[in-house]
């Protein structure tokens, strides 16, 4: 009896108007997805994997994704147990709220805490860094400690209480990473994860963690 293969797992990439969609589907394509770029609804809601990318402001990230009704996507989605993945602001927004030049805006509050200005010297912080990922972290499993990380931002959140803030996700797995002071580089909770880097710009150590992720859809 010939074995076929499992079919690919599909991921869509949720364009909204900001975010680097096509190199962040290029990656997942070539981590083994099936990918399309889409803000169909129910493309979004049925694919294995929901990847959410940001690039921008926080309130005009949240702007978008609320006019594309990414916001409540997202909700149903977690809701139902269903894998996301933000990326870059597309993490900052799932966190209670951001503070950008003095104007604060609420986000979608999947996780408390605020995203403020880094606590550096330089910004942006702009380059590749080192993370410090818990030893059960599926999403940097098969990584060294010393794997390096693309990382372009001004804002990230500094701190995580780690009470158990939404009663249908697992209990947080949280990775940090250090500019100026530490700051929040992924989290992994239940269905929801997400970096403060690139993993699509990250090399092979980028492409190992989307692998990761795919591999739990």
């Amino acid at each position: 009896m010939e074995l076929t293969a499992a079919p690919a797992k599909k991921v869509v990439v949720f364009d909204y108007g900001f975010g680097n969609v096509r190199s962040a589907e290029r990656a997942l394509a070539r981590a083994g997805a099936d990918v399309e770029i889409t803000r169909d609804y129910d493309k979004a809601m049925n694919a294995d994997g929901l990847l959410v990318p940001g690039v921008g402001a926080f309130a005009a990230c949240m702007d978008g994704l609320k006019a594309a009704r990414g916001d409540w996507i997202v909700d149903r989605r977690l809701s139902g147990g269903r894998p996301v993945m933000g990326i870059c602001v597309g993490m900052q927004i799932l966190f209670s709220r951001g503070i950008e030049h003095d104007v604060e805006a609420a986000g979608l509050d999947e996780w408390p805490g605020t995203v403020g200005p880094l606590q550096a010297d330089v910004v942006p912080h702009m380059g590749w860094n080192t993370v410090e990922a818990p030893a059960d972290s599926q999403l940097f499993a098969g990584l060294d400690a010393d794997a390096r990380f693309y990382f372009v931002h001004s804002y990230a959140v500094h701190e995580w209480t780690q009470e158990a803030h939404n009663p249908l996700l697992a209990e947080p797995r949280v990775t940090w990473s250090t500019h100026g002071k530490p700051f929040v580089a992924a989290v992994e909770n239940g269905a929801l994860w997400a970096t403060q880097f690139h993993p699509e710009k990250s090399g092979d150590a980028g492409a190992q963690l989307l692998t990761n992720w795919i591999e739990t859809l």
